[in-house]
């Protein structure tokens, strides 16, 4: 099954030598994803109680997680006018990767929560700067062998680090050393992703040459962009946080590890669901958005249930979900998006996606106390409001000059 997934993705390149440049580069910035993720993926699973041991109370971590990953999206939309009036795609991916990267070991020296909290922020500060431009970089690249094909691509590596990074951090854990110990652990992966991004950036220069003119991204509309966006928020806010997901198992009295490897587990169903749905993008194109709103609603109705079986499905399909945020969506975006707007229209939909998130996520925090059938009626009621916009996104791209 698995090699009928991978069948027309071109991944012989590892042994047989890289056919297209395109290729290349697709995939040495997948490389540099994957260690970026050891990085910070292997920080942020143990950064809450990190806050705790110097200090933080309940409500601050809370605050610190939620702030950061909207400080994280919201600032995309600046980054990405940024990205498309300057054209200085490597100087400012490899300006966000640094910050991003660097601000993670540095929580090995810290003693205050006050200061970790900065370094925490700093670290999102980053990944918003740098997210517009590798996606930007990535579709010009992806034109060459398939929109779906290239962020499947990509996907699937960047995920490999977000289960290598909790699992290396553990492994320190194991071995005896600490926080401050696993956080300067995480250097090593930080510092080779640097390297290879700027072997990358000298190595294609002008990624925008790469660019295969694609007719519908030419002429994109002003309607079509804001139907695909009202999609996109809608279909995410009715979408399950993993944390609150979390909570629920250690109420229902998950054992502790249990956790942290449905939590992995989901990650390694996020790279698969990625590889597959991407072959499906490139011949169906925005027809795949359409099973976006039917998992999500899913993961609500079996993750809040008393059932074990039924709360491990809920979270590989939570997995599964993820991976179709993270390549079809970007995919989506890119075929509707002219290259000259491409950067502002990458942060567009960042930005769509952390504010979902955030009010989805709260929404959904707020019911649980009300009980189970409240988080099923609004996931369910949510999801189907997005059906509207996705019908209008549909036609709009059927009625477009092609």
């Amino acid at each position: 099954m698995l090699g009928n997934i991978l069948k027309p993705f071109p991944l012989r390149v590892y042994w047989c030598g890289v056919r297209s440049q395109a290729l290349n580069l697709i995939l040495l910035l997948g490389l540099v994803s994957l260690l970026a993720d050891v990085t910070y993926e292997g920080a942020r699973s143990i950064v809450g109680p990190y806050l705790a041991i110097l200090g933080a109370s309940a409500l601050t971590v809370g605050f610190v997680s939620g702030f950061s990953e909207l400080l994280g999206y919201g600032l995309r939309l600046a980054s990405g006018a940024l990205i498309d009036r300057s054209k200085s795609y490597w100087p400012i991916l490899f300006l966000g990767y640094f910050v991003n990267l660097v601000s993670v070991p540095l929580l090995a020296f810290v003693g205050r929560w006050e200061l970790a909290a900065m370094l925490i922020f700093a670290e999102r500060l980053g990944k918003a700067v740098r997210t517009p431009a590798r996606d930007v970089i990535i579709s010009y690249a992806s034109s060459n062998i398939g929109l779906g094909k290239g962020y499947a691509l990509h996907e699937a590596l960047d995920q490999v680090g977000a289960v290598l990074g909790p699992t290396l951090v553990a492994a320190v854990f194991l071995l005896g050393g600490g926080y401050r110990e696993g956080f300067a652990f995480l250097a090593l992966p930080a510092l080779l992703a640097l390297i290879i991004l700027a072997f990358v950036a000298k190595a294609y220069p002008k990624p925008e040459r790469m660019e295969k003119s694609s007719r519908l991204g030419e002429v994109s509309e002003t309607g079509l962009v804001k139907a695909y966006l009202l999609f996109v928020g809608l279909s995410v806010a009715g979408f399950a946080p993993f944390q609150l997901m979390a909570y629920h198992m250690n109420t229902l009295g998950f054992a502790d590890a249990d956790i942290p490897l449905l939590f992995s587990l989901a990650m390694v169903f996020d790279a698969v669901a990625a590889l597959g749905v991407g072959r499906f993008f490139d011949r169906f194109g925005l027809l795949m958005l359409s099973i976006i709103p039917a998992f999500t609603a899913l993961i609500s109705v079996f993750a809040f249930t008393q059932s074990y079986a039924l709360i491990v499905l809920a979270s590989l399909l939570w997995g599964v979900v993820m991976g179709l945020h993270e390549t079809i969506l970007r995919a989506g975006a890119a075929s509707i998006l002219p290259a000259v707007k491409r950067g502002f229209g990458f942060g567009a939909l960042n930005a769509v996606l952390g504010f979902s998130w955030f009010v989805g996520g709260s929404v959904i925090g707020w019911l649980y106390n009300l009980g189970y059938v409240y988080i099923v009626a609004f996931s369910i009621l949510i999801e189907l409001s997005s059906v509207l916009p996705f019908i209008l996104l549909i036609r709009r791209v059927r009625n477009h000059p092609t």
